[in-house]
């Protein structure tokens, strides 16, 4: 007879648990859909399965205890990111109780992510409470993030989270069974996409708003955050985490919501990092007939083929590489800062600007650079 050891061969995943399932009335936490969630993560470790959390819901877990939602008036971001620091505890504590085992917090910004350096300290610290037996529960930190440093959304930022810790395969908890070629909660005929081998226009197009009246994330974050997972060669499922029957069918290898197929050539690590998770501070601009092969030979980008250096960023940070048409070529980490290229190329004496370069290096680096589909 068949195991269910051998039913599922992954080795760590990461599940994306929304603010509906944590607070589904906005009246503080509730277990009722978490323990059946629970319950699935005990199965996983105890088969030797690595598993990492991603929960929402620290501003709809504390928004009752405010004025604001009692009054049914709308909360300022000040009174939103109050609510997020009171509802992280009782977030973490509900968490901790559903358990029998050590649970860990880790609050990220995108800022933090996007930062090389500490996106690896972020990989690091989930590596080492994987190793040590302890639960990483991460969530956006809602109490200290801005418009410039914030992911927005859960689900892209559990894509993110499931390629810094190497997942095989990334779980999206929704409200329905998967991604339909219609919106089920206005269509009774809406049939449901049982596997996306391809993440195509006509994907997306499926995806409606947001349909839960709680959390910031609809279908078209879970598909954009498939698409960051599947590039990296991670098995991603979108599945109704309301039923305790789906994490059954899954535990029993079967597919219970949408499966988006892996990449067959996945990217690596850091080109990964610098296309889904790293953010342009910046931009060159070059002519709309520049043809050099960037990822061959980036010492081709010269000051002479840039027209336009826009954005304010430093040595290191990540740019973006465009034609004057507005073609996305490539994301790459800058060797010169935004200041200094601008003085370059704005130099009448070109052969000051080719020595120069010749002195101080390539603009961009062949390791650091990662070509783009222009969307």
């Amino acid at each position: 007879m068949e195991t269910q050891e051998s039913l599922v061969s992954w080795k760590r995943i990461v599940i994306k648990v929304g603010s509906a399932l944590i607070a589904p009335n906005q009246n503080g936490c509730s277990s009722h859909y978490l323990l059946g969630i629970a319950q699935f993560v005990v199965r996983c470790k105890a088969m030797g399965i690595e598993v990492v959390l991603v929960s929402s819901g620290s501003v709809a877990a504390g928004a009752h205890l405010f004025n604001a939602q009692e009054e049914n008036t709308k909360p300022s971001i000040a009174v939103k990111k109050a609510m997020a620091a009171a509802g992280q505890m009782e977030m973490m504590a509900t968490w901790d109780r559903l358990f029998d085992f050590p649970t860990a917090q880790i609050l990220v910004t995108h800022g933090d992510l996007r930062d090389r350096e500490r996106y690896v300290s972020i990989k690091e610290t989930i590596f080492s409470l994987l190793e040590n037996g302890i639960l990483p529960i991460l969530n956006e930190n809602d109490t200290v993030t801005t418009d410039k440093l914030k992911v927005g959304d859960n689900d892209n930022l559990s894509a993110m989270v499931a390629a810094a810790a190497d997942a095989d395969t990334l779980i999206i908890c929704s409200d329905v069974d998967g991604l339909y070629d219609s919106n089920p909660h206005e269509n009774p005929d809406a049939k449901l996409i049982a596997s996306v081998p391809d993440i195509t226009d006509e994907i997306f197009s499926m995806a409606g708003g947001a349909t839960s009246a709680v959390g910031t994330g609809g279908m078209k974050t879970k598909i954009q955050a498939a698409e960051k997972a599947v590039a990296h060669g991670i098995d991603t499922y979108v599945v109704n985490g309301f039923t305790v029957q789906t994490f059954n069918t899954l535990l029993n290898g079967k597919n219970p919501g949408t499966h988006f197929s892996p990449d067959k050539k996945p990217m690596n690590d850091h080109l990964h990092w610098m296309t889904h998770t790293s953010t342009a501070q910046g931009e060159l601009v070059v002519e709309n007939d520049f043809n050099a092969e960037l990822d061959g030979d980036s010492e081709q980008l010269t000051s002479s083929e840039i027209i336009a250096v826009n954005g304010d960023f430093a040595v290191g940070d990540t740019i973006l590489v465009r034609k004057d048409d507005g073609t996305r070529l490539a994301k790459a980490k800058s060797n010169y800062s935004s200041c200094l290229l601008s003085f370059i190329t704005e130099q009448d004496d070109q052969d000051f600007a080719n020595k120069f370069q010749d002195t101080t290096g390539p603009i961009i680096s062949d390791s650091n650079i990662a070509l783009l589909e222009d969307e």
